[in-house]
């Protein structure tokens, strides 16, 4: 129960969590649509609030993180492959490669078809580091998917896919099947 003033009224009211309900059958209506919106955010907030202490210790932010995983799921990406993956500007990569570099948790090297190519790779301080963030997100998605079940599962992926541009989703099967 938690209480809380508003104005000239003293209200109090049962703040438990509700359990979640089965979608409406008028899932494709405006609130519905909206209740999805908001709990895509709000759960990717808190999801991704499980690691800010730790990217905060190393002087780190959600970019940094966004490009050592990506590293640690594909060892020798290419910088432009990893461009593509993020969907950001050279510059702003530029940047957070060279303070990831600068810090000892990326390293790069030139192709070996390619010389003008650059691999990507995490040191073994870097591969820690993305170890200990990735536990931390795997333990809050774990726990929520204990709780939602496989079905579940199963239809927040396809949900989730389809949120993703056709042309695009062979570049995330590319990564879980590596």
């Amino acid at each position: 129960m938690a209480c809380a003033r508003l104005g000239p009224v003293h209200k109090c009211v049962n703040m438990a969590v509700p359990t979640p309900s089965a979608a409406s059958p008028l899932f494709l209506r405006g609130p519905e649509i909206r209740r999805g919106v908001e709990l895509l955010y709000f759960g990717y907030s808190h999801l991704t609030r499980s690691i800010d202490a730790e990217l905060a210790k190393q002087g780190l932010g959600r970019a940094h993180h966004r490009t050592l995983y990506f590293i640690a799921r594909q060892p020798d990406l290419s910088v432009s492959d990893l461009l593509k993956l993020l969907a950001i500007t050279k510059q702003s990569l530029g940047r957070v490669l060279g303070e990831l570099s600068a810090r000892g948790f990326v390293e790069q090297r030139i192709g070996s078809a390619d010389r003008r190519q650059r691999l990507l790779r995490l040191t073994e301080e870097g591969a820690a580091l993305e170890a200990r963030l990735f536990d931390a997100l795997r333990e809050r998605l774990s726990s929520a998917y204990a709780q939602a079940g496989q079905n579940a599962v199963a239809g927040f992926w396809t949900v989730l896919e389809g949120l993703i541009p056709p042309a695009e989703r062979g570049r995330v099967a590319a990564l879980h099947d590596g």
